[in-house]
């Protein structure tokens, strides 16, 4: 199996694309995901060495190369789903210019984060009382069933401006041959849901707009009562492109490099070593680069053969 290391991890540390590219290439790496936080003054190194074919470019996160004008980069700069037209305008402008540079990089496939529901914030307080091993007692469950309330009455008009924004990308990913893969997120308020993830595959029913599993994120939402992985991941395995791979500590602390939270990789290598699935480590900024080389050769062991 081919594994790729996303840029998110160094992109900060460097003024140099070759730069920043070579250090991954040295824990053992050759292929990349472009992450979000790209900026613009990296991107000719990054082009130059895609073209000398040192490395290769599996993926680029939206938005990327950081738009001009952006204070940081975010994935959720301009959401789908926001209620403002003028900012989902934005989205599908600056992910038309995604789309476009991932086929300059030969990139496969453009990850991209939809957005969510406008409503009250309180997932942070459930992970707050599972933090303090209060998973499932009634303050939880009342919190659980009002986010659950709210999200029902408000979410269809969020997805239905999503869905409205990617019928806009289409043309674009039919001319350059790009896959766009939505990624499932760990929060109760973002958007989609699994349920609404199957729904959106089944009205596209397209190769050019897929799924991204990513397995932190699917931990966490396992550890915050909100779905079941054995159950889920079957149902969208037909419409997997790729996976993010990072550990948890539970119940909510993510982006770790295996084996050092509570993620069970031996039960996601079926899913992970199916045909043309994409596999990106995604580590966060600050984990140490030994993390990484130890996590990849954990990885590469236990999905071996």
């Amino acid at each position: 199996m081919d594994y790729a290391l996303t840029t998110r991890w160094n992109a900060g540390r460097h003024v140099a694309g070759e730069a920043m590219l070579e250090e991954i290439l040295e824990l053992g790496f050759t292929r990349v995901e472009l992450g979000y936080d790209l900026r613009a003054d990296l991107v000719a190194g990054v082009e130059r060495m895609v073209r000398s074919g040192a490395v290769c470019v599996d993926s680029v996160h939206n938005f990327c190369p950081l738009p001009v004008g952006a204070p940081q980069g975010s994935p959720e700069l301009y959401p789908f789903t926001s209620p403002d037209p003028r900012v989902r305008a934005a989205a599908v402008r600056h992910t038309k210019t995604t789309i476009r540079f991932a086929a300059s990089v030969a990139a496969r496939v453009v990850v991209v984060h939809a957005g969510g529901v406008d409503m009250t914030r309180r997932t942070r307080d459930l992970v707050a009382l599972a933090e303090r091993g209060e998973t499932g007692n009634p303050a939880y469950e009342k919190i659980k069933l009002n986010l659950q309330t709210a999200r029902d009455q408000r979410a269809p008009q969020h997805v239905a401006w999503l869905r409205q924004g990617l019928e806009q990308l289409l043309p674009v990913l039919d001319e350059t041959g790009v896959v766009l893969a939505l990624e499932l997120l760990p929060w109760w308020e973002t958007v989609p849901s699994e349920v609404e993830m199957e729904a959106l595959m089944q009205y596209f029913h397209s190769p050019r707009v897929r799924c991204w599993y990513d397995v932190g994120h699917g931990q966490i939402r396992e550890n915050l009562l909100q779905i079941r992985q054995d159950r889920w991941l079957p149902r969208l395995a037909p419409s997997l492109v790729g996976m993010h791979l990072h550990d948890v500590r539970p119940p909510a602390h993510d982006h770790l490099m295996p084996p050092r939270g509570m993620v069970d990789f031996d039960r996601l290598r079926p899913f992970a070593a199916a045909p043309g699935i994409l596999r990106v480590l995604e580590p966060s900024p600050d984990e140490p680069a030994e993390d990484i080389r130890e996590g990849l050769a954990y990885l590469q062991r236990i999905w071996s053969g």
